[in-house]
């Protein structure tokens, strides 16, 4: 509910409002809070899957890389922030629309880095470089492209994004990739930690309001960090040795890791990029429609799909990852009614303070992994359950049943058996492991080549008996 303390119902929905600066600063905090944890776990799971990150031989020197990328993650969410909410030129909305780092493109880096190393990440940061340039030219001509990704093909990709993170939930919360194997993984201690942040979690998303359920995760994942220590998981002399070994300040390094071009990398960052740039559209809508009773203009969706694709080639430049609107904070506006966008800028100029203090950084390297796996759990459900959401907005007649059924038994298949493509080119196969683009390619292939019309016997001989079933819900789509 708005507060009317803020200002009157009209400045509420400005987007040039500017609040009273000691009640704008905790507003802009919040926005923080609300996408903190899931802005830096990319990073430390791509840390992971490369192998200098948790477990590994960087431990000893406190985990240098990992840490720098958690603190780009902060800088350039902060930085693409400011590009939305400020703006230059035909850059940026002009709304208050908060950036991180996207979980999209996990799944595509995951392959491209596995037990690579260091020296996976110039691959890394030169398909972010490409992708965020191309996701920016997407802005020209996004209005006239959205046809190609209907709710069908986006809340699959969603889905898909989804399945292919929730491994690394369990695999974290026992206790991660380097215990697998030995008698700690899997451990009722191991476990019994990422619990404790799933139920905090649960308990305060359902039976708190306000800040305390927009912040769940966060505050689940700080509870699970106090039981830590309280098992001696963790130890306040691990806490202060990390804090000892970062610095004060760290300026950014222009091509710190290097930048190495793959067809690849380029090939499965582009296409992520239309998911992208279909999440920015609907999160820009989501943002006019609760905050300020209206639709998005062409020039505030074009703007937005600009300084998400800048926002994400600048970071790739610096050893950031790929940068997108967060939808948590589309319902964080509709939920205090706040819709100035002076206000994210405050949040955003946090973040870069944030990203700028190695300190910040080494706090977070030191959650144990079982602790993030509760939380990461919790997130990576909800991206299976947003792309739930999205596809029920389907029309669920069997031509589109045919299409998700090969789209998805494709990608899901690939992503569980990927030897199965083994004797393909290695940029074929690390694109078709992936899962999600064979699927997306498929489901778009297929949704624009296939009838609007199947004959009704059309499906009878491969559904099982089942496509009959449940007809009048399957047509209930909007």
């Amino acid at each position: 509910m708005a507060d009317s303390t803020i200002g009157t119902p009209e400045q509420l929905r400005d987007p040039n409002f500017t609040p009273a600066l000691y009640k704008a600063v905790p507003l802009g905090i919040q926005h923080v809070l609300a996408m903190f944890v899931s802005n830096v776990t990319p990073a430390i799971i791509l840390a992971g899957a490369a192998g200098f990150g948790f477990g590994s031989a960087a431990g000893a020197q406190g985990f240098p890389d990992m840490t720098y990328l958690i603190q780009m993650s902060m800088l350039f969410a902060g930085i693409a922030t400011l590009f939305q909410t400020i703006g230059m030129g035909p850059v940026g909305a002009r709304l208050p629309i908060v950036q991180g780092t996207s979980f999209a493109f996990i799944p595509i880096m995951i392959p491209l880095v596995a037990g690579k190393g260091v020296e996976a990440l110039p691959v890394i940061f030169g398909g972010v470089l490409v992708g965020g340039l191309f996701h920016a030219a997407l802005g020209t001509v996004i209005g006239r492209i959205r046809f190609a990704l209907p709710p069908l093909v986006t809340g699959l990709v969603v889905t898909m994004i989804g399945l292919a993170l929730v491994k690394v939930g369990i695999q974290y919360a026992a206790g991660g990739v380097p215990a697998m194997g030995t008698p700690e993984f899997g451990s009722l201690r191991s476990w019994s930690a990422a619990l404790v942040v799933v139920f905090v979690t649960l308990g305060l998303k359902f039976y708190a309001r306000g800040m305390l359920s927009v912040s769940a995760v966060a505050v689940g994942i700080l509870v699970g960090y106090v039981y830590a220590l309280a098992i001696g998981m963790l130890t306040f002399q691990g806490i202060a040795t990390s804090w000892g070994r970062a610095g004060l300040i760290e300026v950014p390094v222009p091509f710190k890791y290097g930048v190495e071009f793959s067809v690849a990398a380029i090939m499965g960052f582009c296409m992520m990029a239309f998911v992208s740039a279909v999440e920015t559209v609907g999160d820009v809508s989501g943002i006019t429609k609760g905050g300020a009773g209206r639709e998005a203009t062409e020039k505030e969706i074009q703007g937005a799909t600009y300084a998400d694709g800048f926002g994400t080639a600048v970071a790739g430049v610096f050893g950031g990852l790929p940068n997108t609107s967060f939808s948590q904070n589309v319902g964080l506006i509709a939920m205090t009614g706040v819709m100035s966008r002076h206000v994210v800028t405050i949040g955003a100029l946090f973040l870069i303070l944030c990203g700028l203090v190695p300190k910040v950084g080494a706090l977070i390297r030191t959650i144990p992994i079982e602790v993030l796996g509760g939380g990461v759990i919790v997130m990576f459900g909800m991206v299976v359950a947003a792309g739930v959401s999205m596809l029920s907005d389907v029309h669920w007649n069997r031509r589109n049943m045919v299409i998700f059924a090969i789209a998805l038994s494709v990608g899901l298949g690939l992503q569980l058996e990927p030897s199965a493509v083994q004797h393909l080119p290695e940029t074929l196969r690390i694109l078709m492991t992936s899962g999600i683009l064979p699927a997306a390619l498929i489901a778009i292939g297929l949704n624009l080549a296939l009838p609007e019309d199947l004959p009704s016997e059309a499906t009878e001989e491969v559904s099982g008996g089942m496509a009959g079933q449940g007809r009048g819900s399957l047509h209930g789509g909007r």
